[in-house]
């Protein structure tokens, strides 16, 4: 569907009156659109669930958990502590400065868009919405085009329950998404692949529209030797299971140290069983499109590993086993591209260092997670792995907790959200000084004598 620009451009200047007009400025109104959102996801939770089966496949409980829950739980973080984060901050100032004081503050950026993704396209779409409702800003909302019955639901939900004045809709493809950012606005958020993310920083560029790119990459988990190896295969495997994979969070390949591997592979394999919906170990997983089942048939092909389980693909059917690929080629595309899908490869390591090595050798991923009692090698693992977040005995859960930044580094993002660090990625940090007209001494205006030199050194 191509969105005119004339329409896109209307949008964007009716937004930008209201956010002229000082209407999304007062705490109140913030207030009362965060617990509108809290309001739209409660009643409509049943007819989220719907639309999420409809595009995704996805069992309304998964939907719960995995979209409605974590936007609410967002939204309600935020209302609780907005008041705190808009205070102003007062800040020391040097001898040359007295008498005066400084501070800084919050204002909104604007007019801001959300460009949401398809994978949890609920909830990756509202919580940065809540982020920029926090600090003040009109929006303009872009759902996934790839998830259509969830982007007209997102319309819908957003028409009914906030402001009609300070937000905006518009769906479309990637000419939409054009169309919106040559409007130059004042902040742009996109989650999505790097490739995607490349194109929406360029179209961003003309305009020096700072964006939010949340990416992703190949997540690793480390399964060390003295790892709890049946809470690590629970854990990975459930994480693997949620949305079929399509989790940018998601363990990508599972690194095990050579003393365990034969322990903890029947383990991982009888988790997948356990947690699977069908009791069946995952087999023909709904994905969201034919293209992307047909990509994730096609990474099954020549690997060069041992399937443990899984195995099977039917494109036109949108479906894709949960597959378990041990020592796979490294170059294969298992190894070097980001799965993002039901395929999780399993790959030897000799030790804690090589696995280090290996991940270092990689793009910066999203995530890395790390099962071993050892404080020792969690502390290293900390230090040594550059990525968005680094978890020790669990993955992806991270996310849930609204408190901490939540973004990517090097080629898995710039820029992160979620609680507070949302609200100050859609506000400008305002700086201020004030200082009364007098004194005023002569001595610090040229020219400067030696007295007024001797001085000034001292105070500077």
């Amino acid at each position: 569907m191509t969105v005119p620009t004339l329409t896109v451009t209307a949008q964007v200047a009716r937004l930008r009156a209201t956010f002229a007009s000082g209407r999304t400025r007062p705490i109140a109104w913030r207030l009362a659109q965060l617990a509108q959102i809290e309001r739209m996801l409660a009643e409509g939770e049943q007819r989220i669930t719907a639309a999420l089966a409809e595009d995704l496949g996805r069992p309304q409980h998964d939907s719960f958990l995995g979209d409605i829950a974590p936007t609410a739980a967002e939204a309600r973080f935020a209302r609780e502590h907005l008041r705190k984060w808009m205070r102003q901050r007062r800040v020391p100032i040097p001898l040359s400065q007295f008498p005066g004081k400084a501070w800084y503050d919050y204002e909104p950026l604007g007019v801001v868009v959300v460009i949401g993704p398809w994978n949890y396209p609920l909830l990756l779409t509202l919580a940065p919405l809540v982020a920029a409702v926090s600090a003040g800003n009109c929006a303009v909302i872009k759902p996934s085009e790839h998830t259509p019955r969830t982007a007209q639901l997102i319309t819908e939900l957003v028409t009914e329950y906030l402001d009609p004045d300070a937000f905006a809709v518009i769906q479309g493809g990637p000419e939409a998404t054009q169309a919106i950012l040559a409007e130059g606005l004042d902040h742009a958020f996109f989650t999505g692949g790097p490739e995607v993310g490349k194109v929406i920083m360029a179209a961003a560029a003309p305009h020096l529209t700072p964006v939010t790119l949340e990416l992703g990459g190949k997540c690793p988990v480390l399964v060390a030797r003295d790892a709890d190896l049946d809470v690590a295969a629970r854990r990975i495997a459930w994480t693997k299971l949620l949305n079929s994979g399509q989790t940018c969070i998601a363990p990508d390949y599972v690194m095990v140290d050579a003393t365990v591997r034969d322990v903890f592979l029947p383990k991982l394999r009888q988790a997948l069983v356990e947690l699977s919906p069908n009791g069946d170990g995952g087999a023909s997983m709904p994905i969201v499109n034919s293209r992307h089942a047909g990509r994730l048939a096609g990474m099954l092909q020549d690997h060069g590993g041992q399937v443990l389980i899984g195995g099977a693909g039917d494109p036109g059917r949108r479906q894709v086993d949960l597959t378990v690929v041990v020592d796979p080629g490294e170059g294969s595309a298992l190894m070097t591209e980001e799965i993002f899908g039901p395929i999780l490869p399993v790959v030897t390591v000799g030790s804690d260092e090589e696995a280090i090595r290996r991940i270092a050798r990689g793009t910066k991923p999203l995530a890395a997670y790390v099962f071993t009692r050892s404080r020792r090698l969690q502390r290293r693992y900390r230090a040594a792995v550059s990525a968005g977040a680094v978890i020790s005995n669990h993955a992806a859960v991270h996310f849930l907790v609204p408190a901490l930044p939540f973004g990517g580094v090097g080629t898995s993002g710039m820029g992160a959200y979620h609680g507070e660090w949302g609200f100050q990625t859609f506000s400008h940090r305002k700086a201020h000084l004030a200082r009364p007209s007098r004194p005023d001494p002569r001595i610090v205006y040229p020219p400067y004598g030696p007295l007024a030199q001797r001085m000034l050194r001292k105070i500077f």
